[in-house]
């Protein structure tokens, strides 16, 4: 499967319904305890690309997209409007916003990523698709530059410093990202007069691992 690095029209995915997956396995012994155990070490997201549909002329730009996805074949960038800053959605992305590793002298090459915290819990999300221009980044508490001080691969998510940030320096990052997804079906089937009448088209998008 290729990928394509354009993103889902940003208007169309707002209003979609989807968010993250798991996958849980559960045993149930004959105690009444439980046992269980999850063979997914990251969540997979999956989203309703027709809940976003408000006019034909939608429509017509989704089969479009659609078709030049050759349907479930290529991959491409979707925006969760839920989830897609390194902040909260209220604030704009900071350098300061995640913690991403800390130095050690010798490395120069760090991968995004963001963390989920709740309680005694939390779950460090790999992050591949930032958006091209969005990335800050901060070395042991002060703001460094793109171009200058270091560079972002935006299909990978790996930010590469000139210089290896000193032992023991936090390495930190702010941005927006996109997820990576593709179509869950090879079939859209919609008429207009149904649409007019507000039936919306199921369209399955999934996330794909990258």
């Amino acid at each position: 499967m290729a990928f394509h690095d354009v993103r889902f029209p940003a208007n169309l995915s707002f209003g979609s319904l989807g968010g993250p997956e798991r996958r849980t396995e559960i045993v149930a012994l004959a105690s009444g305890f439980e046992e269980r155990n999850t063979p997914w070490a990251h969540a997979r997201r999956r989203y309703d690309a027709g809940m976003g549909l408000r006019s034909l002329d939608d429509l017509a730009a989704l089969i479009a997209f659609f078709e030049a996805r050759a349907g479930q074949l290529h991959g491409f960038r979707w925006k969760d409007w839920s989830d897609y800053k390194s902040c909260l959605p209220s604030r704009a992305p900071a350098f300061d916003d995640q913690v991403i590793a800390r130095g050690d002298g010798v490395q120069k090459v760090f991968a995004l990523t963001k963390i989920y915290s709740s309680g005694p819990g939390s779950y460090v999300r790999p992050i591949t698709k930032p958006v091209r221009d969005s990335v800050r980044a901060g070395v042991g508490g002060s703001e460094v530059f793109a171009g200058r001080h270091y560079s972002v691969d935006h299909a990978t998510g790996v930010v590469s410093f000139a210089d290896a940030p000193e032992a023991g320096a936090e390495i930190t990052a702010g941005y927006e990202f996109d997820v990576p997804v593709r179509f869950d079906t090879d079939r859209i089937a919609v008429s207009v007069a149904s649409f007019q009448a507000g039936e919306i088209p199921d369209i399955p998008v999934i996330e794909v691992r990258v």
